[in-house]
């Protein structure tokens, strides 16, 4: 076994390329049995074993810096830098992380679990390295999807104007997560296609290049008719026209050839881009066949068959929204559905299916599809814009500028909110609540349960007078009977879920359960706490909030999100502009610092989000109620 003497980069120098190509075959061995275990990002990692491989065969890293985009393809990457030991660990808590992440190792140099990032962060290191007159090279890994994305439009832009010595390698396999979309992804698929060029290209060179004496001067005035047969063979020579040198298509697979190319294309001078054709899930044929299910595993699965192994149980925030779209899109045909690259993860392939003219994928492109959702709305349709909470940040400047400056009837349905597990601090949706809620003109809103989120979805629907959100977690519903009828929920009203006397808690979404079984905790106690499902973060329900005030009842804020600006906060700003100081309000919920990976069981234990630590917190807050009630006082 090769691999098991694979410990650092250099390791890898000495070997063959037949060597390094057992190599590839004992990594995707590795991977399949780990994740088989662990879960993770199989299907990507899959597909850039070679060029893995290859990066770290020709360079030095981390002197060389390689910026991978998105960090969820660089599992090999810490194969070969000395992390296959914790591969057990992945995406547990404490354990290996499944994006790159500075602080595990030297050799990661970029973090990013949102995609598009790889080439902003090559050129910014390509300018310091000339700033301080090293050497290294610069080399950016990134998707044909993140390709798409509006920032490394922008970086492309930039660095073919610097011409600085920067090396991009364009991992193509056709997929981001879900297939690609758009019209730079059909322009690669035509040079993917189009091997003439090249070949002309290269004969035409040799032959010139072969005439005595006048050879060399006919080559360079042969330029421009090389500029001519591109685009007589390729329309449109994009990357070149942005001042790159195209290397390229290359079979991603083919540790010969790649090695190759990436040789001859490090000398060149300027920014290079090498086009690379891949496979995604190479090597594991469920995964090949299926590599948007494979793209990342959350279970357990059996090796042979690919079966996972999942639990049974109610289903899942996403499909009871996806449910509740697809019943109001049957009545509403002003109802439009949009993605940014997230059909399946968004539960919207079946709302595909069934209404294919009315679910637009625009790509991996959050501010565009914010922007157009604004324009969508002011034409008379219903835009529901189904996206992650974590992918929402990348659009806030249109969700202030376009949506909810001009009061448009765009309906957000943010998926992921809270926190998200194996994917850790790059992907927990917990600021949502704080960047939305300040914002004019809009509502938002979180269930306490599936049925309460079918009732919000009517409530969106139906809702006219501007953008509205309702937000819903990546978890298994409760369970509960659901009605047979959707019926909307008046706009900025809480409800009372369990009575009492001593102190309240005002608990949101998944923090309801925890607040009940606090109060359960405390009733041992001999304390009577009410529970109060809070809904609606904006509006506030400012009637119950003052009844609460005039008790001169404690009241807990619970909240699975950020604590500086969140669902406490609005709360702690009403009492403050009534100059209610009779009020008292005390918040938990995710304090000022990221949250790395593990189960989100773990990760509330962390922050202290469960019955114990809120029954300890309401203790330390009542202790004249707690006299009075045991009698000593």
């Amino acid at each position: 076994m090769l691999l098991e003497h694979i410990n650092e980069p250099k390791d890898l120098k000495s070997l063959s390329i037949a060597q390094l190509e057992q190599l590839a075959d004992e990594i995707r061995t590795f991977l399949i049995e780990k994740l088989s275990a662990t879960g993770g990002h199989l299907a990507p990692n899959l597909g850039v074993v070679e060029l893995t491989l290859a990066l770290h065969y020709l360079f030095d890293s981390p002197k060389d810096k390689f910026i991978f985009d998105v960090g969820h393809q660089s599992y090999v990457h810490k194969i070969l830098t000395g992390r296959r030991d914790q591969f057990d660990t992945l995406r547990k808590y404490k354990g290996l992380c499944g994006f790159i992440k500075r602080a595990e190792s030297p050799h990661d140099v970029w973090e990013a679990g949102h995609s598009s990032t790889s080439l902003s962060a090559a050129m910014g290191m390509a300018l310091a390295r000339d700033l301080k007159g090293e050497k290294n090279k610069v080399v950016a890994i990134i998707g044909d999807g993140a390709l798409t994305g509006g920032m490394a439009l922008e970086a492309l832009n930039h660095i073919g104007h610097e011409k600085k010595n920067l090396m991009v390698i364009l991992n193509d396999n056709e997929m981001s997560i879900a297939p690609n979309v758009g019209a730079l992804h059909h322009y690669l698929g035509k040079i993917r296609t189009d091997r003439h060029y090249q070949k002309a290209k290269e004969e035409l060179n040799q032959f010139l290049n072969k005439i005595p004496a006048i050879g060399g001067r006919l080559a360079k005035t042969a330029e421009r008719l090389k500029d001519s047969l591109k685009y007589l063979l390729v329309s449109g020579i994009l990357f070149e026209q942005f001042g790159f040198t195209y290397f390229g298509p290359v079979d991603g697979h083919d540790l010969s050839q790649l090695t190759e190319l990436i040789e001859q294309a490090s000398h060149v001078q300027g920014p290079v881009l090498i086009h690379v054709i891949t496979i995604k899930g190479k090597g594991y044929s469920p995964a090949e066949a299926d590599s948007f299910k494979w793209h990342g595993v959350s279970s357990p699965y059996k090796i042979e068959s690919g079966q996972m192994l999942k639990a049974v149980g109610p289903p899942m925030y996403t499909e009871v929204f996806s449910d509740a779209l697809m019943e109001l899109a049957e009545k509403d045909e002003r109802i439009v559905a949009i993605t940014p690259a997230m059909p399946g993860g968004s539960g919207l392939l079946k709302f595909a299916e069934r209404f294919p003219n009315r679910m637009i994928d625009v790509g991996i492109a959050e501010q565009h599809a914010a922007t157009m959702c604004a324009a969508l709305a002011m034409e008379g349709l219903k835009p529901v814009y189904a996206v992650y909470s974590t992918f929402l940040q990348r659009a806030y400047d249109q969700v202030v500028h376009d949506i909810c400056r001009q009061n448009t009837n765009v309906v957000f349905a943010i998926d992921r909110a809270g926190f998200v597990g194996g994917d850790g601090e790059t992907h927990q949706g917990v600021y949502d609540m704080a960047f939305l809620r300040h914002i004019p003109n809009i509502v938002l809103m979180m269930p306490k349960d599936e049925n309460e989120l079918r009732r919000m979805m009517k409530t969106a629907i139906d809702y006219e007078d501007g953008p509205i959100a309702v937000r819903y977690p990546r978890i298994n519903g409760l369970g509960v009977a659901i009605d047979d009828e959707m019926t909307p929920i008046p706009i900025g009203t809480w409800e009372v879920l369990r009575e009492g006397e001593s102190a309240i808690i005002a608990a949101i979404g998944p923090m309801i359960p925890v607040a009940e079984e606090a109060a359960e905790l405390l009733k041992r106690e001999g304390l009577s706490v009410r529970v109060v499902n809070a809904r609606f973060v904006k509006p506030l329900d400012e009637a119950m909030l003052q009844r609460i005030a005039d008790e001169g009842l404690p009241m807990l804020v619970l909240e699975e999100g950020a604590e500086l600006g969140g669902l406490g906060s609005a709360v702690l700003e009403f009492y403050s502009l009534r100059r209610r100081d009779d009020a008292h309000v005390r918040i938990m919920g995710v304090p000022d610092i990221f949250v790395e990976h593990g189960s989100v069981k773990e990760q509330r234990q962390e922050v202290g989000l469960t019955a114990e630590h809120v029954a300890a917190e309401l203790n330390t807050l009542l202790p004249r109620v707690r006299k009075r009630v045991t009698g000593q006082v």
